[in-house]
């Protein structure tokens, strides 16, 4: 088969002929029909994130993944040859690790992989493939975030830092919770503008010399109840910081690799706020949001930027670094 590899001490990534997985006692076989290109798989090529957990220097990349169970290992009841399925991101091994597909263990820039049955999700038939595979990180990290991590609540303010592939789901996910008012802030003027057809109820420039008196307004005087920084920069947390509401929230999913700064410890004491970090998501967040889906209260269509064959992932790669035509999800389908 053709498979999407990196390697991790070099940083390479080639797409190359390489053996068909064979699926071991509680596993199954995929056939991937669509898997999501992810800012994460270009900081594991330029090195901004390593993998945890990986035995040895190679890896195929890709934890967003959608396809049909192929083949089914020994001792699987529950699913069959045929059934359509969602592989979340993310597994806890034997020794509680949780070991993260595409970095740790080989995903899913191929043409079939293996996954241990707990980390499947069924879809139904009305459900693309291209839609379901970002639902692992680009909707799950941000539902999980919206929902366990902030407990977010109706009525609740929140702002939402980064509107790229996954803090554009968020506003979308706030509207459905029914968070208000949800400021979305990005520098680039086309994610603001996506992220008020979404459900935002302002869009604010970080650069913004009025953006601290814009957010008071928004807020009427309150500040915002939890911010979230999908960014992953050290800028975002102190700017947030200052603007935090009593007993508001600080919830940081992007990764910026530097210390995280408390401009005044003072306010932030005295206004009892917080700074939680998160990461990633559980099978039954995804399980919620295909319910979601298939309720019609969430529409993932105009998530899909682009679609690349596999032969072409280096390329898709290549364009979400540069950010080209500011994409939300670029799809491989092999």
């Amino acid at each position: 088969m053709r498979a999407g590899r990196i390697k991790i001490s070099t940083r390479e990534f080639q797409v190359i002929d390489f053996p068909i997985p064979v699926p071991g006692s509680q596993q199954v076989r995929i056939k991937v029909k669509a898997a999501g290109v992810c800012l994460s798989d270009v900081h594991l090529l330029d090195s901004t994130l390593s993998p945890g957990y990986l035995e040895g220097d190679e890896v195929t990349m890709g934890h967003e993944v959608a396809g049909v169970i192929e083949s089914i290992g020994a001792d699987v009841s529950d699913w069959k040859i045929g059934n359509r399925v969602i592989v979340c991101a993310g597994i806890r091994d034997a020794k509680g690790r949780v070991r993260t597909q595409g970095f740790d263990f080989d995903g899913g820039f191929a043409e079939f992989m293996v996954a241990d049955v707990s980390t499947l999700v069924a879809i139904h038939d009305e459900l693309s493939f291209e839609q379901a595979c970002i639902i692992p990180d680009a909707v799950s990290t941000p539902w999980a975030a919206i929902t366990q991590t902030a407990k977010v609540e109706q009525g609740q303010s929140a702002a939402v830092f980064g509107l790229g592939g996954l803090g554009i789901h968020a506003v979308q996910l706030l509207k459905i919770i029914g968070a208000s008012p949800i400021i979305a802030v990005d520098p680039l003027p086309l994610a603001r503008e996506r992220a008020l057809l979404v459900g935002a109820d302002l869009g604010l420039d970080p650069n913004d010399p009025e953006f601290s008196k814009k957010i008071r307004a928004a807020t009427i005087g309150r500040g915002i109840n939890c911010v979230f920084d999908f960014a992953g920069v050290a800028a975002v947390r102190i700017q947030a910081l200052p603007l935090l509401a009593e007993g508001g929230l600080l919830v940081i999913i992007g990764i910026a690799n530097e210390a995280v700064v408390i401009p005044n410890d003072m306010a932030f004491v005295y206004k009892r706020n917080q700074i939680l970090g998160h990461y990633g998501s559980e099978p039954h967040h995804t399980a919620e949001l295909v319910a979601l889906l298939k309720e019609g209260k969430l529409d993932l269509s105009a998530s899909i930027s682009a679609i690349f064959s596999l032969e072409d992932a280096g390329l898709a790669l290549q364009q979400l670094e540069n950010k080209t035509e500011n994409p939300i999800r670029l799809i491989l389908k092999p």
